[in-house]
């Protein structure tokens, strides 16, 4: 979809943001640079999976976004321009930027703010353009997690791993459930505010991004679904949408190398031929 000219002309508007924070991070490989930014109430770790086939073909590096891991916390009312800020400051040049669920949304501010670091975005499970039944459901969620933190935790792992996959590999669901207890709960708090919200204020600019853009997401993904890709798709000019059959949220855990097959096909160091349905 083409950007109006209202759109064009106009400014995304600036956020009344302090100094970027340094974030924890490390870098693996060598090659072309490429940076994977994960999600709400995660950390770096949850590309480990992914990282061997990456790191092959790429100089990859893992960062703690601010609330998270190893970096500094985040403050109420953090901002996604602060987050996107936070890893600008990373980057020394063009770099393919992969981001996941709040990550992938961290990875368009970023586009829309420093189009001259991004050579690519490759957007994992991200929403877009929410429907008001998927706002309030995100809304539920948020206020589940202000109420009752470790009933929100487990609930997020019900939702993230069929009872097939989490019978099939158990000590992976309970590290994701002990990531998420770890999390200080102002931090996540801030930052869950971003994703629950930040895609509103996105969506209008999403035509300014510049960088060659794909939107991947599992077929049965229920909170950054199919449809959602496809309209990050039609949204950003020239982007496309990759669908994972059978797929859940954790792309980056539940596919780790259908998911580097779509990565490095966006930055044009493939692997072999990207066999799923887009």
């Amino acid at each position: 979809m083409g950007r109006s000219g209202a759109d064009a002309r106009a400014r995304v508007p600036a956020s009344r943001a302090g100094a970027p924070v340094a974030l924890s991070h490390e870098a693996h490989g060598d090659g072309p640079e490429l940076v994977l930014l994960h999600g709400v109430g995660l950390d770096r770790r949850m590309w480990d999976r992914c990282l061997p086939a990456l790191a092959a073909r790429h100089r990859v590096t893992l960062v703690d976004l601010r609330g998270h891991g190893a970096s500094p916390a985040a403050a109420a009312g953090v901002s996604l321009a602060e987050l996107a800020a936070d890893v600008g400051a990373l980057l020394s040049g063009p770099t393919h930027v992969v981001g996941f669920s709040l990550g992938a949304l961290v990875a368009q501010r970023l586009g829309l703010d420093r189009p001259e670091l991004t050579a690519s975005l490759t957007l994992v499970s991200s929403v877009a353009g929410r429907s008001e039944e998927e706002r309030a459901a995100v809304a539920r969620r948020q206020e589940l997690a202000a109420q009752d933190f470790g009933a929100s935790a487990w609930a997020a792992v019900d939702r993230w791993f069929s009872p097939a996959w989490r019978a099939q590999d158990p000590e992976l669901a309970r590290q994701v459930l002990d990531t998420l207890l770890a999390n200080d709960r102002a931090s996540y708090l801030a930052c869950y505010r971003v994703f629950a919200t930040a895609d509103t204020a996105l969506w209008r600019w999403l035509p300014r991004i510049a960088a060659p853009t794909v939107a991947v997401t599992g077929e049965r993904d229920p909170g950054s679904t199919p449809a959602m890709s496809h309209r990050l798709a039609e949204r950003i000019p020239g982007g496309r949408a990759v669908i994972v059959p059978g797929a859940r949220h954790l792309l980056p855990l539940e596919c780790p190398q259908e998911l580097a097959d779509v990565i490095l096909t966006q930055t044009g160091t493939p692997t072999g031929q990207e066999s799923h349905r887009s």
